[in-house]
């Protein structure tokens, strides 16, 4: 197809040594934490509860809880333009969990995904969301809100860079929502746990993952506080093993904690009702340091950054490539 869109893959291990790269945004969750004179030892903090967490729910002959080790690599996604453009633009960053068994030696790939970060996600959170609602004096949501971006996504999937790399679609797991009801529905799975489901219709978020293929499932696992939004393709509970799933848990749930403790920290689990909120005071805050407010302003910063260097300026071959892109070519 003319103008088509290819991709490639840089990867960047996360550990206590982690610096971002100058194309990482830096409201990414590892590279927030790789920032400020105790860089360092926050690292070596969250991996530390990483490591816990998972030992804790991986727990079968796993006496001593340290038989499990987490290796995280931060998988960079560059988009290149086919038609002489020879500009590389970094427009995903996820995280690959690789699980170590220190009594087997054997290396065991986890699942992609995880967390999830987008220039071009905060270009439309953060610049067409608001340029929209101030125009219209009110909540509303364009018509093709998100559409570009769900589809560069779902042919980065379809890409040979993707497929020769990773052999299972990735799952993105985020916090659930503070504008939301949540009940218990009475499934329980030995990995991820209680299952519950939201109230209300999807979000805008849901309807965000859904125009990049996603469905969501949420779950709060043994020993947990509050659930976790999975956002997956396929079938989250069969294409995955538990021990995968449990990889995934203690990354994303070692984040939130930090992150959110309001919810993810409380001291009170959630009941058989829940709805999530950032002004609970009943929680333990973690020993890592970050800053939640320059979190938010930086998104802001990031949108604009998007829309100058990417939107803007391939704006032309963005839509030419949208309108022809059919999901029946993948």
């Amino acid at each position: 197809m003319a103008n088509d869109i290819t991709f490639s893959i840089t990867t960047t291990r996360f550990d206590e040594d982690y610096a971002p790269a100058e194309t990482s945004r830096v409201t990414t969750n590892f590279a927030n934490l790789a920032r400020g004179a105790d860089r360092q030892q926050n690292l070596r903090n969250a991996l530390t509860m990483i490591d816990r967490r998972l030992n804790d729910l991986a727990s079968a002959e796993n006496p001593r809880g340290d038989r499990y080790r987490v290796e995280l690599d931060i998988i960079s996604v560059q988009l290149h333009f086919s038609d002489g453009a020879d500009e590389e633009l970094p427009v995903i960053e996820v995280l690959d969990v690789h699980i170590v068994d220190t009594l087997t030696g054997e290396r065991h790939q986890g699942i992609v995904g995880n967390n999830f970060s987008s220039y071009l996600r905060d270009y439309d959170f953060s610049v067409v969301l608001p340029a929209a609602q101030a125009a219209a004096g009110g909540f509303t949501v364009p018509d093709d809100f998100g559409d570009l971006h769900g589809k560069i996504f779902q042919h980065f999937l379809a890409s040979d860079a993707y497929r020769e790399r990773f052999p299972l679609p990735p799952v993105i797991c985020i916090s659930v929502s503070t504008s939301r009801t949540y009940r218990r529905t009475g499934v329980v799975h030995p990995a991820l746990g209680v299952e519950y489901a939201q109230d209300a219709t999807s979000s805008l978020t849901d309807e965000y993952f859904g125009k990049m293929g996603l469905q969501v499932r949420y779950f709060m696992p043994r020993g947990s506080v509050a659930p976790l939004a999975f956002y997956f393709r396929g079938d989250l509970l069969a294409d995955y093993s538990d021990l995968q799933l449990i990889g995934t848990v203690a990354t994303m749930e070692t984040f939130q904690k930090i992150y959110r403790p309001e919810i993810y920290n409380a001291r009170t689990p959630a009941g058989e009702v829940y709805q999530p909120s950032l002004e609970a005071a009943d929680f333990e805050p973690t020993e890592v340091t970050y800053d939640r407010v320059e979190r938010s302003q930086l998104a802001v910063t990031q949108g604009r950054y998007a829309e100058e260097h990417f939107v803007k300026p391939h704006r032309r071959i963005l839509d030419e490539w949208a309108a022809h892109y059919s999901l029946a070519t993948r």
